[in-house]
């Protein structure tokens, strides 16, 4: 009869039996592998992809095989960091907002009007968000979540704006207190959309420096 030698080994042991072995704490960690790790570099291609598909298709014919095509992935790549297009969009959207601006600090109502109008105007001029922020906007009918995201980024940051903006200008005395800054960024936000975003007209020489003195005369009453 054969004998198990590990009946008869004092070194050997039951691997049931065994205890556990205990790791240094010292010894480095493994890095992640596989799908465990999302490269920035792929992430970056694939959010300018989203971009440039809103601007080419639109929100309703957008999918996730035309960004992934455009951003020279597979669709897995995509699916890994967002569960939807809508996901992706909303995520885009906030991270823009999170982005913020800082307000202008001219040392005038004017200065600091004009400064706003300046920043404004290059940003709804560009191509991708001329076409990019109406599309979302008919969207936002149709998903509320489109909705919140689309006033995080448009609306709550710039009355933010508008506000200190109103602030500087009662403490040095240009306007009176209780100045409203949601009319105030109405008065000189509100043309410049309406021209740009729905009217798609080109801006008129000396337009920018004629609406913010319109804006801080409207304000100033």
């Amino acid at each position: 009869m054969t004998t198990d030698p590990r009946t008869t080994d004092p070194r050997a042991t039951d691997s049931r039996t065994t205890a556990p072995r205990t790791t240094d704490p010292r010894a480095p960690r493994r890095a992640p592998a596989g799908a465990a790790v999302l490269r920035e570099d792929v992430t970056d291609a694939i959010r300018t992809a989203v971009f440039e598909e809103l601007a080419a298709v639109g929100f309703a014919r957008m999918s996730i095989e035309g960004i992934a095509r455009r951003a020279g992935v597979g669709k897995t790549a995509v699916y890994r960091r967002w569960k939807s297009k809508l996901a992706l969009v909303l995520d885009l959207v906030s991270a823009f907002a999170a982005q913020g601006l800082p307000a202008p600090a001219t040392g005038s109502l004017y200065g600091d009007v004009r400064a706003l109008l300046e920043v404004a105007s290059h940003a709804l001029r560009h191509p991708v968000a001329s076409q990019v922020i109406p599309d979302l906007l008919v969207e936002a009918a149709r998903h509320p979540e489109i909705s919140d995201a689309i006033k995080a980024a448009l609306l709550d940051g710039q009355q933010g704006i508008a506000a200190v903006i109103v602030r500087a200008a009662v403490e040095r005395g240009e306007l009176p207190e209780g100045a409203d800054a949601d009319r105030a960024l109405d008065l000189i936000v509100g043309p410049l959309y309406w021209r740009l975003v729905v009217v798609r007209g080109e801006l008129p020489k000396g337009y920018l420096d004629d609406l913010a003195a319109s804006a801080v005369a409207a304000l100033s009453r």
